[in-house]
């Protein structure tokens, strides 16, 4: 059993005001928020003060959600220009509490809730683009000195972990071959150069929903740290350009903007440049098997495919485009 197949928590709007009345002595109003494998409510105080109760998947393991409070608080020390939670503590001064549900026993957490739009709500036009792989710039800096152990996991949504691909796509219901077509590109224009790939402990989900940005246009930080691993630095720009692809006609140019920007703050070798087409693609071949393999397991859950229509038409054609072109093209930006 893990995270991925394992019944998300199932606590109700008056439990969760319970727990946050109990553990933390705050009267709250709580609403429930869309999650892919944990539960989360957006809870507000009498006063308007917004929080997010986060409770963890009964499967996951205390050390990670420990990693991921090391993380955030690692990232607000050392990169202050731009906002990421914090966790509220307890009355008992905990970070982390722990709701025994006989059967299930969850993690739980409350982090302050960060306003303003997200960057699917403001206009992604060259310039928000650029400023977006500026932001992905910085954070990588800053979490390139962040070191856990449990960072170092198997992860399915780490594009590093092409078996998962191959252990589940006989659950996708579209063309395998498509999925088999990216992988051998990946094999056989990436794995040759792994030594030349740096790594670090990335966030490895800065989509268009994780992403916080301002009205007027410009980024202003990121939430969710669920998917940090330690991983190829580059899947970092390649994870954030693969969602920004997403329902364009023509997305070279935008993802372009983002890997630019990246750069001009944490400068890619040759090698890594060239990857990262390939690495986009197997984080959406990732993003239409997982779906497919969750979608199986919970058919209720309609979050778990919120990417998937766009990820295959995505995929769908970039089998018509010279991938090694945009690669070559990419490395130009040494």
């Amino acid at each position: 059993m893990s995270v991925f197949s394992t019944s998300p928590p199932n606590i109700s709007v008056e439990e969760a005001e319970a727990i946050v009345m109990e553990d933390y002595g705050i009267k709250v109003a709580a609403r429930l928020l869309d999650s892919e494998r944990d539960q989360n409510f957006l809870c507000s105080d009498p006063e308007g003060t917004r929080m997010v109760l986060k409770i963890s998947n009964p499967d996951e393991d205390r050390v990670v959600v420990e990693m991921q409070n090391e993380c955030m608080k690692h990232v607000r020390d050392n990169c202050s220009r731009w906002e990421v939670p914090f966790v509220i503590p307890s009355i008992e001064k905990k970070e982390i509490t722990v709701v025994d549900r006989g059967v299930n026993t969850y993690f739980v957490r409350l982090l302050r809730h960060l306003p303003g739009p997200l960057l699917k709500d403001v206009v992604q036009d060259d310039h928000m683009l650029y400023e977006l792989g500026l932001f992905l710039g910085d954070l990588c800096v800053a979490m390139s000195s962040f070191k856990h152990p449990y960072a170092h996991r198997d992860f399915p949504w780490d594009i590093a972990c092409i078996d998962f691909i191959r252990t589940h796509k006989h659950y996708v219901s579209e063309d395998v071959a498509i999925l088999d077509y990216f992988v051998g590109h990946y094999e056989e224009n990436v794995l040759p150069n792994i030594s030349a790939l740096r790594e670090a402990v990335i966030h490895n989900d800065a989509n268009d929903q994780n992403v916080l940005a301002y009205n007027d246009g410009g980024v202003r930080g990121i939430i969710d740290f669920g998917d940090v691993v330690y991983s190829f630095v580059a899947c970092e720009p390649a994870v954030c350009m693969s969602y920004v692809a997403l329902e364009r006609d023509e997305p070279l140019g935008p993802i372009t903007q983002v890997l630019r920007g990246f750069h001009d703050i944490f400068p890619l070798n040759k090698y890594e440049l060239r990857a990262v087409i390939y690495m986009m693609c197997i984080r959406l071949c990732i993003t239409v098997t997982m779906a497919a393999y969750r979608k199986n397991l919970f058919p209720g859950n309609k979050y778990i495919s919120v990417s998937e229509a766009p990820a295959w038409d995505f995929l769908k054609k970039m089998q018509n485009v010279e991938l090694r072109a945009w690669s070559r093209g990419f490395s130009e930006l040494c």
